[in-house]
């Protein structure tokens, strides 16, 4: 099953990535150090994720689902650096 999901971290900001083999423990490849700087050390001592699946396939092509993730990510405006964590597609104002 390939599935495209949504991070949401305390701040309320997201994060949109797809996984080719729907691993339970996988959270994604944003960017560590851009997170960081939203959150004090005191907020990183207790901190929830949320992860939600948006859209899944068993049968889609890996070109397939990369288009799909790029569209949800315009869709929710993740890559609005005040919305998301997308850093790609560049968003343009």
């Amino acid at each position: 099953m390939k599935v495209i999901y949504k991070i949401t971290y305390p701040n309320g900001k997201i994060y949109i990535g797809k996984d080719l083999t729907n691993d339970i423990n996988y959270f994604g490849s944003a960017n560590s150090k851009l997170i960081e700087q939203d959150f004090t050390r005191e907020q990183r001592r207790d901190f929830t994720i949320r992860k939600e699946i948006l859209w899944e396939s068993e049968t889609a092509t890996d070109k397939e689902v990369n288009r799909k993730e790029v569209e949800l990510i315009k869709y929710y405006n993740s890559n609005n650096p005040s919305i998301g964590y997308n850093q790609w597609p560049k968003f343009k104002k």
